[in-house]
């Protein structure tokens, strides 16, 4: 029997985060895991008059390709995947893994390879979607992997998933939307401001420009579940020292104790209690990955800890997370990479942020409107 969570979940990313309309030729995606999930999505967006085109696969195809691949072959750029990119109006990627540590032990270097390669595709997609031509979400399946790596039973780990995008609610649409009313309060009044400077217990002094950048709120539009406010600094303005609170995962790799060092806006510096080789490697994959391509806040106080997946960890209410590479073209960041990397910093105990001298944020709470 179909948990009626995920059914509630279709409803809401079809719906909702990307708002199918008749006609739209909408992508589904996900590893065969999430087979439940891209049915549900399936069944929703055929209701709401779209076009599905679904891609399922195994998710041990990457490591194949890693792990036995040219390095042609691992550089190839596919013009059907392509062409789907330039030409279709939704995009719901599904995501889910029986073992999530699968590529751990693959060659950094291989990793980075791929990442570069795949670069004209990451801006086809950040074009597009900056101009509103492609609505994109992503969401997560819970597996049992997964609740291995945040310490919980896999009923545990569902019921965290389902509550932590409102689905617990009787009307998970109409949460969202009074959510998002409340996020751009804030984003009103954040706007204007030219200079930000973030300090945090662990040792975080980091400040930056936002001289003609915006302020957005995302709000189960971009990605589900969802609760953040992000900019782009300007790049070559990022100053400082960043401490990251909790690991940084990026491509089934874990790097721990992560400290980045910024000068004129590049990190000059990157150390790593662990992992500090894979750091490395995707920093040094092309001109734009050691830029900051995005700096958010997070806002979703229904996540509460830290959980190994970027997609909920990001969203602790009461943390901001820098992501090193490509920014957000919604924000008027201006940087290139095939690297968007995001890392999480916990503000909770100690921490503040000013905007133009003026206290905003502080102890994980915003200080200028209620929330």
């Amino acid at each position: 029997m179909t948990d009626p969570r995920l059914q509630k979940l279709a409803q809401v990313l079809v719906n909702y985060s990307v708002g199918v309309k008749p006609n739209d030729r909408v992508a589904i995606s996900g590893n065969t895991i999430t087979e439940p999930l891209i049915i549900e999505v399936y069944r929703e967006t055929i209701k709401a008059g779209g076009y599905p085109i679904v891609r399922l696969a195994p998710e041990r195809l990457t490591e194949i390709l890693l792990k036995e691949g040219s390095d042609e072959q691992l550089s190839y750029l596919s013009p059907i995947t392509m062409y789907e990119l330039e030409n279709i109006d939704c995009r719901i990627g599904l995501w889910g893994q029986e073992n999530t540590r699968a590529l751990s032990n693959t060659d950094s270097a291989r990793h980075s390879l791929l990442s570069a390669a795949r670069k004209p595709f990451s801006g086809v997609f950040f074009r597009r979607a900056a101009s509103g031509e492609l609505r994109w979400t992503g969401s997560m399946y819970p597996t049992q992997s997964s609740a291995q790596d945040a310490g919980m039973s896999l009923t545990e780990y569902e019921d965290f998933v389902f509550s932590a995008g409102l689905l617990d609610q009787e009307d998970p649409i109409a949460a969202w939307m009074a959510l998002s009313k409340k996020q751009e309060e804030v984003v009103h009044a954040l706007k204007g401001h030219k200079k930000l400077h973030i300090e945090a217990a662990n040792g975080t002094d980091l400040s930056f420009s936002l001289e003609a950048r915006r302020w957005i709120s995302s709000c189960g539009n971009d990605n589900f579940p969802d609760g953040e406010i992000y900019t782009c600094p300007v790049e070559e303005t990022v100053e400082g020292i960043i401490c990251f609170s909790f690991p940084a995962v990026h491509m089934g790799h874990e790097c721990k104790g992560v400290k980045l060092r910024f000068e004129k806006g590049r990190v000059v510096e990157a150390t790593a209690d662990q992992g500090q080789e894979f750091l490395n490697s995707m920093l040094d994959q092309d001109d734009g990955a050691r830029r900051v391509g995005e700096f958010a806040i997070g806002t979703n106080y229904a996540i509460k800890d830290f959980t190994r997946n970027t997609l909920f960890d990001e969203k602790i209410g009461g943390t901001v997370h820098l992501a090193v590479g490509a920014s957000l073209r919604k924000a008027g960041g201006v940087n290139d990479s095939g690297l968007h990397w995001d890392m999480v910093c916990d503000m909770r105990p100690g921490g503040r942020i000013q905007l133009d001298g003026k206290t905003v944020y502080e102890n994980g709470r915003f200080t200028i409107v209620e929330f």
